[in-house]
């Protein structure tokens, strides 16, 4: 028994803190939320518990469901754009190219900006103005020929949100080129080598060797990209602030809680933690098995 406490205590011990800061700093609070998620909780009336209705109002609510669709398309292409534009610069960098130092470092500037400071610069680029009015993209566009291109950008009703992308694609897609790049250099040369000798093309080499090695941290990338996506909430405050036709479920909570409704707040706060849990979770399970066929 004492030799049981010596080898597992001094280890609790030292994590101990970061436990209790956990506990109280994230999970109480998340519970904290979820019950007043429950309550008709507003800064006009005394707290009232109403079970699951927060809930049940806001996935009949226009307004939210406008909010959910509009992240929907925000996420689907900072995704796939993020995870493209990521994997190219990559693999273009294994390929080897000449500066690849400048070049990582062109690539991954964009991150060490701030949402709030690039949304500032992006809200510019993608003015809505044109004609002789035009500035930003729609100028770069009326000058190179390609007039009839020019558009609305974030504020066009259906597609504006897919604009609204192209700036955090823009400053994240360094960060997703830094992981592939790290998973194209963790595979050895041996088995690139053994394929070619074996007759592997080179498409069956990428297929067959490649983009298994790289699925791990495709995974991960995916992982890091979807869920901050789904929070994503600074940008757009500062790009085209608290408005309808680019409101997500973030930017909606932060209208309900400055506008007093502590309960509807608290309920879009938690289908936002329920949406992140949507991929956290499976990639948990999915980094749980791995590691437990490496111990095998």
């Amino acid at each position: 028994m004492r030799k049981g406490i010596r080898n597992w205590g001094p280890p609790l011990l030292l994590i101990s803190p970061t436990i209790v800061l956990l506990g109280i700093f994230v999970y109480a609070l998340i519970g904290v939320n979820f019950s007043t998620a429950m309550t008709k909780d507003s800064a006009l009336s005394a707290s009232e518990f109403v079970g699951l209705q927060n809930f049940v109002d806001l996935l009949t609510e226009p307004r939210f469901l406008h909010s959910l669709a509009n992240l929907g398309i925000f996420t689907l292409v900072f995704m796939t754009g993020t995870m493209l534009f990521g994997f190219l610069w990559a693999w273009m960098l294994d390929k080897g190219v000449t500066a690849e130092g400048a070049f990582r470092s062109i690539y991954l500037f964009p991150m060490a900006v701030s949402f709030v400071a690039s949304g500032v610069v992006w809200r510019w680029l993608l003015s809505s103005a044109t004609g002789d009015r035009a500035s930003g993209l729609n100028r770069l566009l009326d000058s190179i020929g390609l007039g009839a291109l020019q558009n609305d950008w974030y504020n066009q009703p259906l597609w504006g949100m897919a604009a609204m992308a192209m700036p955090a694609i823009w400053q994240l897609a360094g960060y997703v080129m830094a992981l592939f790049l790290a998973g194209f250099r963790g595979i050895p040369e041996e088995l690139r080598e053994a394929a070619r000798m074996d007759g592997a093309s080179e498409w069956k080499l990428y297929r067959h060797v490649v983009f298994p090695q790289l699925h791990p941290v495709a995974l991960s990338a995916l992982v890091i990209v979807a869920h901050m996506s789904l929070k994503v909430f600074d940008l757009i405050m500062a790009i085209t602030g608290p408005v309808y036709v680019t409101e997500v479920p973030a930017t909606y909570m932060w209208i309900a809680l400055t506008g007093g409704e502590y309960g509807k707040a608290s309920a879009i706060a938690t289908v936002l933690l329920l949406l992140v849990c949507i991929f956290i979770i499976p990639y948990l399970i999915s980094t749980a098995r791995a590691e437990r066929k490496v111990r095998r």
